[in-house]
C-alpha cells in the first residue's frame, strides 16, 4: 500500500511538473497575432473585443484588486493613456478579480483614465497565458504582440515607455 502511495505521488508531480513545463509554451509571445477575447463592460452592459481596436497601439494589462504592484501601475498607465492615446494608444486593463465589488472598490481608490473590461471566464487571461499580476502587451496596429512585461516596479517606467513610443512612431 506504502509502495502505491509513493507512485501515485510521483505520478502527480511528475504531471505537475509537465504542466507547469507546457503552459509557458502556450503563453502569447513577441511576433503572435493578438487572441479574440471576448470581455464586457464593468457594469455588464455590453461586450469588448481586442480585435476591434485594430489600428491602434494597445496596451493591454491584465489587473487584480489583491495584487500590490498593479496598485503602482495605475498611475504609469494613467500617464499612458493621457500623453500618448493623440499618437494612437489605447491602454486596455483587464481585470480578474473573482468578485466584482473587489474591482469596484480598488478603482474608487485608483481611478482609472484608461479603459477598463472583464474577463469574467478568464479566457482571455488564458489565452494570453498569463503567469504574473500584472502581466502585460504591448500589440501594434497590424495586431502583432511587440513586448510582454510581467510585474510592474517603478524603475520599469522608462524602459516601457520607450518601446511604446517606439512602436507609435512605426508607420502603418
Amino acid at each position: 500500500m506504502f509502495m502505491i502511495k509513493q507512485i501515485q505521488l510521483l505520478f502527480s508531480v511528475g504531471l505537475a511538473l509537465n504542466l507547469m513545463m507546457i503552459a509557458p509554451l502556450a503563453a502569447i509571445s513577441v511576433g503572435d497575432s493578438l487572441p479574440a477575447c471576448a470581455l464586457t463592460s464593468l457594469d455588464g452592459s455590453h461586450e469588448h473585443n481586442l480585435q476591434a481596436l485594430r489600428g491602434k497601439v494597445i496596451y493591454v494589462d491584465f489587473w487584480a484588486s489583491w495584487c500590490p504592484p498593479c496598485v503602482k501601475s495605475f498611475p504609469f498607465l494613467n500617464q499612458l493613456e493621457n500623453d500618448l492615446k493623440n499618437q494612437g494608444l489605447q491602454v486596455v486593463a483587464i481585470n480578474l478579480d473573482e468578485e466584482l465589488a473587489d474591482a469596484q472598490i480598488f478603482l474608487d481608490k485608483y481611478p482609472a483614465d484608461f479603459a477598463i473590461a472583464l474577463d469574467p471566464d478568464k479566457q482571455c487571461a488564458q489565452d494570453f497565458g498569463v503567469i504574473a499580476m500584472p502581466s502585460s502587451y504591448l500589440i501594434d496596429r497590424k495586431g502583432v504582440v511587440r513586448h510582454v512585461h510581467h510585474g510592474f516596479r517603478s524603475g520599469d517606467v522608462s524602459a516601457l515607455r520607450l518601446v511604446i513610443e517606439s512602436v507609435l512612431g512605426e508607420p502603418l
